[in-house]
């Protein structure tokens, strides 16, 4: 039965499917089978409920007698949201309503917060106009949820506009909506703003906590503004706002992908001394700075304390370790870790797989990244263009410029567009092997199969003519460049819109 109604949630086309499976029955034995709904919703049940568990109480309740009442679904819909099954709540809250359960203020407040997070946002505002329609008048955390839908879908003005309307109507608005602005500005790199609302906060007489803090601390670190970002972090010292492990994690991340591995390290160390422990996060921030500045043996050093400090090892993890063993030509290691995390029942997604190909193709071996290829298909891991145009780079560079074509070829055929990427890669191939002629003919076929030549496409068709080919042609060719606007017309060794510059081409030529 519960398959049954998975299947009417997931297709959401059985209208009134809950109606018809479960008629409501006249009482006496059926009232007493599923009495013990309401013992549910009061104990702690609905705290670490289970989404199959969740089910089975919506399908006791639809079938009790009398019904429920809207205060009783409002519990489970709630505990519901909390698992994040939106469309579930939504899907629910329609087949109460076939069954004659109205909404109340709490159960609209619900539906507009689902509607908000599936990026709803028309549903959303419509359930709103309904229920004050109804005659029920929005809460803050209505209008809280509302907003945050807007910043989820970066749709800032309008969330300034709703505060301004909430605030005309004579809402305050809380710590919550602040700090929901607060990090879209501050994710839209509109750091100066952010702080402006810090301020108007703190003018309201409202305490900034240590969400506001981590989101400010995040936004200008990752804006370079280092000096802002150690005021704002003694002034939540002041206000006796202490960090946590999030403030630590987004500082050493922005540390770290600023290139200040030393400071990561400091910080590191300060949140040891503090007595609060790293997560999973924190120590991939970390690993991945080290394995950008070439710390190999650092990294896994790092890798290894993880399980000591009670942090395990994700696919993010080993994907950061794989990859810096890769760029290093350490690929037999990077295999290693891949072996070591299938082992460890973590499943690799197409960055991990592409990663191991791409090694295995720079160090000349080619079989083995097919047999990787072929590996990651039989896991139901679906090859991505990346993946596609990793092998046809391996295929030309080793050499393989017939099996480069029929890869190019069936990558033609599979794809809905294929993008200049795999193009360039295949032209270059065919030049590098002296099979000129045939570069020309697929640069040619560029505009009758819909993709648009880049800077590379030239440069690579002109110095291919050049060595290869007529003169006359390559200088058409560097005339037409011009022509189409991918060379500015700036001094030599200046760069053009496209990033190639006139110098180089000239030299190219």
């Amino acid at each position: 039965m519960r398959r049954l109604i998975a299947t009417a949630i997931a297709t959401s086309t059985a209208k009134g499917f809950l109606k018809q499976a479960y008629p409501k029955s006249g009482g006496g034995a059926a009232a007493r089978a599923f009495s013990g709904y309401g013992e549910k919703l009061r104990s702690g049940f609905l705290h670490s409920i289970r989404f199959e568990d969740a089910l089975d109480l919506f399908l006791e309740m639809v079938q009790s007698q009398p019904l429920p009442s809207i205060v009783d679904f409002t519990r489970l819909l709630t505990a519901i949201a909390n698992l994040r099954r939106y469309e579930t709540v939504i899907y629910f809250s329609q087949q109460m309503e076939l069954f004659g359960i109205s909404h109340d203020l709490y159960s609209f407040t619900i539906l507009i917060h689902c509607f908000c997070r599936c990026s709803r946002l028309s549903f959303a505002l419509s359930i709103l106009g309904k229920m004050m329609k109804l005659g029920y008048e929005p809460s803050i955390v209505t209008f809280g949820s509302l907003l945050h839908g807007f910043c989820l879908r970066n749709r800032i003005h309008d969330a300034f506009y709703l505060l301004a309307s909430m605030v005309k109507s004579g809402y305050e608005p809380n710590v919550v909506v602040y700090n929901t602005l607060i990090d879209c500005l501050c994710k839209n790199g509109d750091v100066n703003i952010a702080l402006e609302l810090l301020n108007e906060m703190e003018k309201k007489g409202l305490g900034a906590d240590v969400v506001t803090y981590n989101t400010l601390l995040t936004g200008l670190c990752y804006s370079g503004r280092w000096s802002e970002a150690a005021r704002i972090l003694r002034d939540m010292m002041k206000r006796r706002i202490n960090p946590d492990v999030f403030t630590f994690t987004a500082l050493i991340d922005a540390f770290v992908k600023q290139g200040n591995l030393s400071e990561a390290q400091e910080l590191y160390k300060e949140m040891l001394q503090s007595s609060i422990d790293p997560n999973t996060v924190t120590y991939n921030s970390l690993i991945n700075g080290l394995c950008m500045h070439g710390r190999l043996y650092d990294a896994k050093k790092t890798f290894d304390l993880m399980a000591s400090k009670g942090c395990f090892p994700n696919v993010v993890t080993y994907n950061t370790l794989i990859n810096g063993f890769c760029k290093s030509g350490r690929v037999e290691e990077g295999m290693k870790l891949f072996q070591r995390m299938y082992r460890e029942g973590l499943v690799g997604d197409t960055f991990t797989y592409n990663t191991l190909i791409h090694g295995y193709c720079q160090v000349g071996k080619l079989r083995v990244a097919q047999d990787i290829f072929s590996w990651m298909v039989s896991c139901r891991v679906t090859p991505d263009i990346i993946t596609h145009c990793i092998l046809l780079h391996g295929l030309c560079v080793n050499g393989e410029i017939d099996s480069a074509m029929v890869k190019f070829n069936d990558m033609r055929n599979g794809e809905k567009y294929l993008g200049i990427v795999a193009y360039n890669i295949m032209i270059h191939g065919l030049c590098k092997a002296g099979k000129v002629e045939e570069a020309w003919e697929l640069f040619c076929r560029l505009p009758v199969e819909g993709v648009k030549p880049d800077a590379r496409t030239y440069t690579i068709m002109i110095l291919g003519l050049c060595k290869n080919g007529p003169r006359r042609e390559a200088d058409e060719l560097f005339r037409r460049m011009k022509e189409d606007g991918i060379i500015c017309q700036a001094e030599d060794g200046h760069l053009g819109e496209h990033g190639t510059s006139n110098k180089e081409i000239s030299l190219l030529s």
